[in-house]
């Protein structure tokens, strides 16, 4: 079959069949995204069918889809919000790393990886799914709750730690002296600070940049700007979903609530064909082997996870369900652990099996993180007993 023909006959096929595990998720109460991943697996290499034609563009489209979700995420909220919420959250974002990280890196040393491995896994189990919980937070209705805020504080400050460990693990697969990886640190360090920098001074011109009276016009735009932002900063090692959220910040007022309106479809599209992508690009044959290891860790850093979301969340005086949210919505690993793992595997610096662990583990928080969030609350109002007076969640 004609290549082209097989391409658009497959995309056809995957788009329509995501409209009806949509529906599925509406009828049922849940976010679609376990059904997306699980489609995804099914239909990969290893699966029932493996679809040919769409691997190309599918890998394509999810970038475009996790910008997307990360440029809306930025449109919800100014510059000053931005640096109040780290401010209030940076001891948060450590104990973030501290505990996210050693788990993983903990288990690599044991399982006789070295010191490479330790640096991959400990990624990989460090960085939650700022995609996932994008998608998570906007299904579920949360983005005026108080707890998102701190959500994204901490999902900002995993981002940020990023454009610092990508360049010190990118040196350490390739053998590249401590110098050289320290002179990749600082651009994207001094990256990251223009782009916060232009975003809290310069905001208002970037807004009037991006505007226009006619639809059309403005989807261009905004699209085309927030592509390039994305593409520069990940062509700097500067993560593009930073780029596109630090874009997203910098357009304020009217014009932000504009385009979150005109670009919501296409949100809804492209996050939909990323997290199938992610499915498609898991082989279900490589997980039962390291299954048991993967269950181990996802216990323990879910467990880490929620710790972090609660403690965050109590510091700054939100009621217990809403700590419990926050740290549910945190669970979901995604497209960073999956960057981590192909780097890794790419450089032909660690085991088969430390990206089949990777794989298996991404996948099952992937799946349990949108469940996690979406059950959390009435779970812990069934478990716990009233907690006197707290302030409103």
């Amino acid at each position: 079959m004609d290549p082209l023909a097989l391409t658009l006959i497959e995309l056809g096929a995957v788009v329509f069949c995501l409209g009806l595990l949509a529906r599925l998720a509406g009828r049922i109460g849940m976010s679609p995204i376990p059904l997306y991943l699980l489609g995804g697996l099914a239909f990969g290499a290893g699966g029932i069918i493996k679809l040919e034609g769409m691997h190309e563009f599918a890998h394509l489209s999810g970038e475009i889809g996790v910008i997307l979700l990360l440029l809306m995420l930025g449109l919800e909220y100014t510059a000053a919000e931005l640096f109040t919420g780290l401010r209030r959250s940076w001891q948060a974002g450590v104990l973030d790393l501290v505990l996210n990280f050693l788990p993983g890196a903990g288990l690599a040393l044991l399982l006789g990886w070295g010191g490479v491995g330790a640096m991959v896994m400990g990624g990989v189990t460090y960085i939650s799914s700022s995609g996932i919980a994008a998608k998570v937070i906007t299904d579920l209705g949360r983005l005026g709750n108080r707890e998102t805020p701190v959500v994204l504080s901490i999902l900002v400050f995993e981002d940020l730690a990023m454009a610092v460990y990508l360049p010190i693990l990118t040196a350490m697969l390739a053998g590249v002296s401590f110098l050289g990886g320290l002179t990749t640190v600082g651009v994207a360090l001094a990256v990251v600070s223009l782009v916060l920098m232009i975003a809290l001074r310069h905001g208002h011109r970037v807004s009037k940049a991006v505007h226009s009276e006619n639809s059309e016009v403005f989807l261009l735009n905004v699209l085309g700007a927030a592509l390039l932002v994305a593409g520069l900063a990940s062509a700097m090692q500067v993560s593009a979903a930073v780029g596109a959220f630090m874009l997203g910040i910098a357009i304020s007022g009217a014009t932000a609530h504009n385009a979150t309106r005109i670009l919501e479809p296409l949100r809804d599209l492209f996050a939909a064909i990323f997290f199938v992508a992610f499915g498609l690009n898991t082989d279900p044959t490589s997980i039962p082997p390291v299954l048991g290891w993967a269950l181990v860790l996802a216990l323990i850093t879910a467990a880490t996870k929620m710790a972090t979301g609660v403690w965050a969340a109590k510091r700054v005086g939100i009621a217990r369900p809403g700590r419990f949210r926050a740290g549910a919505t945190l669970i979901a690993r995604g497209e960073f652990s999956i960057v981590i793992a192909g780097l890794a595997l790419a450089s032909g610096a660690i085991p088969d099996e430390l990206a089949a662990l990777a794989t298996a583990y991404v996948l099952i928080m992937a799946v349990v993180g949108p469940l996690a969030a979406r059950y959390v609350e009435p779970l812990v109002k069934t478990a716990l007993p009233p907690a006197g007076i707290v302030a409103k969640a």
